[in-house]
């Protein structure tokens, strides 16, 4: 039995539109960058510090196998109100820890507007954002890692 072997079926935490949108923006930002965004959503964090669970989700996705080591992974978990920005060391070494930390303040703003959706299409559009100027697509590209929002317990 795996880590990841308890998904069985996605949580309510967004609606239909609310879903697609996220899902929409991975999408818009990845066409123009060789990066690789995934969104890890669950309800309880069982850890104390939740980029120490970001890190082992994102190990667990194997984000660490993209060829330019530049896959990062947004985690939240939803009824403890935490949250992880983890970037891979491709795009960690180009920049930085300050602009992980102002990704998750942003988030933070915006989730305690109860804005989820929106906020993280924008966090989502800013990561997108740095990964096109570190790691711009190009034509031998190919999406390396599913798109969809990965669900947890």
């Amino acid at each position: 039995m795996g880590i990841f072997s308890f998904f069985t079926k996605k949580q309510d935490w967004f609606t239909a539109a609310e879903h697609e949108s996220i899902v929409e923006a991975i999408r818009a930002a990845e066409k123009r960058t060789s990066g690789e965004i995934r969104l890890f959503v669950e309800s309880r964090c069982s850890y104390v510090d939740p980029v120490h669970r970001a890190a082992e989700v994102f190990f667990g996705l194997q984000m660490d196998k993209t060829e330019d080591r530049n896959g990062v992974l947004l985690y939240i978990a939803m009824k403890d109100h935490q949250l992880a920005v983890f970037g891979d060391e491709g795009i960690h070494e180009k920049v930085g820890t300050a602009f992980w930390n102002e990704e998750v303040k942003k988030m933070i703003a915006s989730f305690g507007k109860q804005d989820y959706a929106d906020g993280l299409v924008q966090i989502i559009t800013e990561i997108g954002n740095a990964l096109v100027h570190h790691f711009p697509y190009e034509k031998e590209d190919r999406n390396e890692l599913p798109d969809d929002i990965v669900f947890g317990r």
